[in-house]
């Protein structure tokens, strides 16, 4: 049985009400969902280079290149690639935690993949020139087509990846 409204007591008291410190709970940062940190990081970089190392071998061997040095310049543009995805993935979300506008917009992912693959194709073009014994001309019609291909692949896979393992936290709203 419930008390009559009238003998309810008052919601605050006199010492209540006089007090500087508020008893609601402070609202503190969301924590960031998914996967997140360096495992974040391993499991990205694993991933996408695995598939790129298949794909780019057989890409080398359809343009000719026998399938020994196709593999061998596969493995040596990942290792490349790992080091420049962890330093370009590092340095991106450090510029986006600065943004006010959080989450992956379609014109973010695009700067995204812009950056990563023309920073690739400065560091691949000489070196498959000097593998393959080709022109920087030759090299830079090969890294064009493996660009076109790498270009829809870093941004279908960023896209697939951030839906499977959830945003970075440098992309999540984690505002109370």
């Amino acid at each position: 049985m419930s008390k009559p409204v009238s003998a309810m007591a008052p919601a605050t008291s006199l010492s209540a009400a006089s007090s500087p410190v508020s008893t609601a709970p402070s609202a503190s940062p969301k924590k960031p969902t998914g996967l997140q940190g360096p495992w974040r990081r391993v499991v990205f970089v694993g991933l996408y280079e695995l598939i790129a190392i298949i794909v780019s071998s057989l890409l080398f061997m359809a343009t000719g290149q026998n399938s020994g040095d196709s593999g061998v310049m596969a493995v040596a543009a990942s290792t490349i690639a790992i080091a420049w995805n962890l330093t370009f993935n590092w340095l991106f979300e450090q510029w986006e935690l600065r943004q006010t506008q959080k989450g992956r917009s379609l014109l973010r992912r695009i700067a995204h993949a812009i950056g990563f693959e023309g920073g690739i194709a400065a560091m691949l073009i000489p070196l498959m020139a000097w593998w393959f014994d080709i022109s920087l001309w030759e090299a830079t019609v090969l890294e064009a087509g493996l660009l076109v291909f790498f270009m829809l692949y870093t941004f279908v896979f960023n896209w697939a990846f951030d839906r499977i393992f959830g945003l970075p936290a440098s992309a999540q709203n984690l505002q109370p």
